[in-house]
Order: C-alpha cells, then sequence, then structure tokens
C-alpha cells in the first residue's frame, strides 16, 4: 500500500469489494483506492461461495458498466435461463412439469466460476493502480464523524499498520465487520437454510431421458447450462455448472419444514436427496460423485438497517443484505448498491454535499430490498403447486424486467428528477405485486395440485420475449416514462388474466379477499384479454 492515508478503504477483496473499486476507479481516475483481502494469495477455482448464477442486472453490471463482457464470455458460461422441474419424489425428469425457455432470449447472463472471475477483478483492479491487499486481517475500526477521517488497523502477518480513510466501505461478506460494529443486523422474517457442495463432474438433466420428444423440446441439448431448479413443496435445489468443470448444487429449504439437521453434511444431504430428488441422488451415486466442498448456512436471510452514512461509510454486497438465492439476486443488490455508493463517493470528492443523497438513495435501496423480499417470505409453499409455481415465475420474471431492469438499465437509478416523474406507476406495481403474491400462496394452499408433463415454454410467449428485449433499446425521457407506465399496465393485465382464469377453474376463487385485493390493484374488475398467456396456469 503505497499511502497510508486514501480516499477510499474497501474491506473484502471478494466480488463486492473489487467491482465497487473497480467502478470508483471508472468514475475517479485520480483517487487513492485500496482494498483489504483477508485472504492470502489468488482465490481458488471453484471457490467455494454461493453466488455463481447472475441474472439480467448483476450480468450488465459486470459485462456493460465494468466492461467485462469478453472476459465473461471467454472464461465463464452463458446461462440457458431458469429452470423449474417440479420432480419432487418423481424418478423421471421429463414426466413432469418444466418452466422455462425452448431457447436463448436476447439478454445474457452467466454461470460464473466465482474463483477465476475474482482474480481477474483483482488484477484488474491492481492493473488500474488500486491497491489490492491480501492477507489483511481488519483488526479495529474508528469510524470518524464531522469530517474526521476514519482509522483502520491492519494486520498483516506479525506486522500491524494503521490506515486513515475519508471513506470506508464495507465489503467483507458475512463478517459484517460495520453492521456488527454498529448494530444494524436486521431479521427478514424468512427463516430458510441452505446447505451446498461442488462436484467435478458435469451433470446434465438431458441425460436423464431417452424420450427424443421431450430432449426435443429446448434447442441444441442446452438444458445443462441453465440454472435449474428441481422444486418441491418448502424447498428448491440447485443445479449450476461451472466453466472450472464443477457443478453446484444446493438445496435451500424452509427451516418448518425441512430441518437443517437432516442435510447438514453430505452423507445426510444424499440421504434427503434420494428421498426428495431420487434421480439427482442416482446420477450422483452412478458418477461416484465425491464432494470438493460442503458448507451450510443456517437462516441466511437478513437485512441491515442502514447501508449508506453521510459519516461517509457504506456498505454493499453481504457485508449488508442477503435475500434468498431463489432467482439469484445476489449480484443484482451488489450492482444496485455499488451505483448508489460510487455516486455519494463521486460527489464528496469532487466538492458537492451528499446528505440529501444518502437519504434518498437509503430510501430507493430500501424500497428495492422490500418488494424484492416479498417474491422470498412466505412463498416456499408455494412451491409445492406447480400451477401456482408457474404463475409465480411468470409473474416475478415480468415485475422484474418491467420495473427494476428498466431502472438499472436505463441508468435511473440515480436520477432523482425521473424517479420522481414515475413514482405514482413505481409505486402502484409494488402494490400489486403485493397483492399477486397474497394470491399465489392462497392458490397453493386451497386449490388442488396438478403436475402436468408438459413444457411451459417462456419463449412461446411473445410479449415476454419482447419485455427480455426491451432491456437492450436505450430510451430518452420520455420514452423512459411510457416504458415504465406499460409495464404498469402490462401488470395489471396479467394480474387480471391470471384472476379470471383461475375463477374460470373454481368460481369460489372471485370470493377470496386475495382476489379482491389484487383485482382492486389492477384498475378494477376488467376481463382479461387473454392474449397474454399461452398455456393453461391454475390447472
Amino acid at each position: 500500500m503505497s499511502a497510508k492515508t486514501l480516499d477510499v478503504l474497501v474491506l473484502g477483496g471478494g466480488l463486492a469489494g473489487l467491482t465497487a473499486a473497480l467502478h470508483l476507479r471508472q468514475l475517479l481516475p485520480d483517487a487513492r483506492i485500496a482494498v483489504l483481502e483477508r485472504r492470502l494469495g489468488p482465490a481458488p477455482e471453484a471457490i467455494h461461495k454461493v453466488g455463481e448464477s447472475t441474472v439480467e442486472i448483476g450480468a450488465h453490471y459486470f459485462g456493460h458498466t465494468l466492461g467485462l463482457e469478453g472476459h465473461l464470455r471467454e472464461h465463464h458460461l452463458r446461462k440457458f435461463g431458469f429452470r423449474f422441474f417440479s420432480s419432487d419424489r418423481h424418478d423421471s425428469i421429463d414426466d413432469v412439469q418444466e418452466v422455462g425457455a425452448s431457447r436463448y432470449l436476447s439478454v445474457p447472463s452467466y454461470q460464473i466460476d466465482r474463483g477465476i472471475f475474482e482474480n481477474h477483478l483483482s488484477e484488474r483492479a491492481s492493473s488500474a493502480g488500486i491497491g489490492v491487499v491480501s492477507g489483511a486481517v481488519v483488526e479495529a475500526i474508528q469510524l470518524g464523524s464531522d469530517g474526521a477521517l476514519h482509522a483502520v488497523s491492519v494486520r498483516r502477518g506479525d506486522a500491524v499498520e494503521q490506515l486513515t480513510a475519508r471513506w470506508v466501505i464495507d465489503a467483507s461478506g458475512r463478517a459484517g465487520l460495520l453492521k456488527r460494529k454498529l448494530g444494524l443486523a436486521e431479521s427478514t422474517d424468512h427463516p430458510t437454510n441452505a446447505v451446498w457442495f461442488r462436484v467435478p463432474l458435469k451433470i446434465d438433466v438431458d441425460d436423464w431421458s431417452e424420450d427424443s420428444q421431450w430432449l426435443e423440446r429446448c434447442e441444441h441439448r442446452q438444458r445443462w447450462r441453465s440454472t435449474n431448479h428441481l422444486i418441491g413443496d418448502g424447498y428448491w435445489v440447485w443445479l449450476i455448472p461451472l466453466s472450472s468443470g464443477y457443478h453446484s448444487v444446493g438445496i435451500v429449504a424452509d427451516a418448518s419444514t425441512h430441518p437443517l439437521d437432516r442435510m447438514n453434511n453430505f452423507g445426510r444431504a444424499m440421504d434427503w436427496l434420494r428421498v426428495h430428488q431420487p434421480r439427482l441422488a442416482r446420477a450422483l451415486v452412478e458418477a461416484d460423485a465425491k464432494p470438493a466442498d460442503f458448507a451450510f448456512l443456517r437462516h441466511f436471510s437478513y437485512g441491515c438497517r442502514e447501508v449508506f452514512s453521510r459519516d461517509r461509510w457504506a456498505i454493499t454486497g453481504e457485508a449488508g443484505v442477503f435475500l434468498d438465492p431463489f432467482y439469484s439476486p445476489g449480484s443484482d443488490f451488489i450492482a444496485i448498491a455499488n451505483t448508489y455508493i460510487t455516486d455519494l463517493v463521486r460527489r464528496d470528492l469532487t466538492g458537492d454535499p451528499i446528505g440529501p443523497y444518502v437519504t434518498l438513495y437509503s430510501q430507493l435501496f430500501r424500497s428495492f430490498y422490500e418488494s424484492t423480499l416479498t417474491l422470498y417470505r412466505g412463498q416456499y409453499g408455494v412451491f409445492a403447486h406447480p400451477g401456482a409455481l408457474s404463475i409465480k415465475v411468470i409473474w416475478d420474471y415480468t415485475y422484474y424486467w418491467g420495473v427494476l431492469c428498466q431502472l438499472f438499465f436505463q441508468e435511473r437509478l440515480t436520477d432523482l428528477r425521473m424517479l420522481g416523474r414515475v413514482r405514482d406507476d413505481l409505486l402502484s406495481s409494488r402494490a400489486l405485486n403485493d397483492a399477486a403474491q397474497s394470491f399465489l400462496r392462497r392458490l397453493a394452499a386451497d386449490t388442488p395440485p396438478h403436475n402436468p408433463r408438459v413444457l411451459l415454454d417462456q419463449a412461446a410467449l411473445p410479449w415476454f420475449v419482447d419485455l427480455n428485449r426491451s432491456l437492450t433499446i436505450q430510451l430518452d425521457d420520455t420514452g423512459f416514462r411510457e416504458r415504465i407506465r406499460a409495464s404498469r399496465e402490462l401488470l395489471e393485465s396479467l394480474a387480471i388474466e391470471i384472476a379470471d382464469r383461475a375463477i374460470k377453474a373454481d368460481p369460489s376463487i372471485a370470493l377470496w379477499p386475495e382476489t379482491v385485493a389484487m383485482l382492486e390493484r389492477a384498475s378494477g374488475l376488467r376481463s382479461a384479454d387473454g392474449q397474454l398467456l399461452a398455456y393453461p396456469l391454475a390447472s
């Protein structure tokens, strides 16, 4: 480290910290930036971290904002979207409902080997003049106030160094250095556990079937590149391929339905898979798969009361909030937090007062966090009902691509003037999403499940394909306002059609308070046109 007094000191040299440092370097070419990483030396390939699967915001942040698209394409795997199999206790993957796209859509996302990626980020940061210090253990943090610098005590081997910095960014992961120091931890009321391991083989679900018709549903036998979800009551299992030749396998489960002590080592996890996902268990046994690692997390979901401060500290990544690995939102929230943090640092180092921006950015980040949490909290019961699950997937995608992705791809997260203009549409969309999630819980709990042998092909929905493609089209102010309004109207139409189809299957559904609330949020009891959904969702 060439300077003991820095403009920005980043605590943690993983994904969140290194991307924050690189983003800052783009905005502030002359800033004195250092990153402290506890691990000594480069990360191993197939490093034991969650977060391999990116979705559109995270992928766009890495590829476009940070300019890493070439590295992603060359050294990682393009993801064939999400894929969901209602395969609990089924030995045949081709005999259950499958939800996914039969072909690639326009906007890429990636399966990322975190070791390869973080080593590349570290090299890029060092080449950009950022001091990346490995083997650095943070022993003490003294936060300054009223303009005073922050002081950080760092141990490297037997030596202790005192550093000062105008800004401290905590990217220390679950260590949560600042969150622990300041008592900022917050519960999400989402008691869910996870176990995961990696095996040195390719798990190709297409190999689990000899049915040519089933195999030909998807182009070029690319299912193995998907984040494959094997779904059951209160749980899901992930299958994520890595470019290093490993496959990541994880079990994520509601703590009350599937206690952690039934799966908290590899032997128990295999016993659990033999019951709930026997086809996967058989594939691992036939390959004589030996885990390269194994880990578990109890009650992994958590929040943080404050992530940006007027006193020039900030928190990003898992050091602050973590929702759920379902839909892979981790890198998205790194992208969103880093966007706000780097803008605050830029403003401060160029002489602008940051107080009002801290307040507004904190409110916005909190809003995105809370609206995304509604996709998970209390929703694991929906997984037991294939019809409700298929509705949830199409709804959640529409909400994500139509609202949050539009804000990020159109670079509007910090455009406070424009956010004010679309505020009513954003609030209406959020309220409708809350109502729709309640409806889905009731639908799963109170209607009989069916598990048809069918692919519900998202690529067969023209409006859905167009919504994905819309992320690639840059808009002026007028076009952006129209896009957000159109997204709200699309959600309203989709909600009405979902309710209409459910009521046709069971007229008593019209009397549910959840149905009434959803339809009221969707601007009244008007008839759906039946043009959005090309396949039955409630049967």
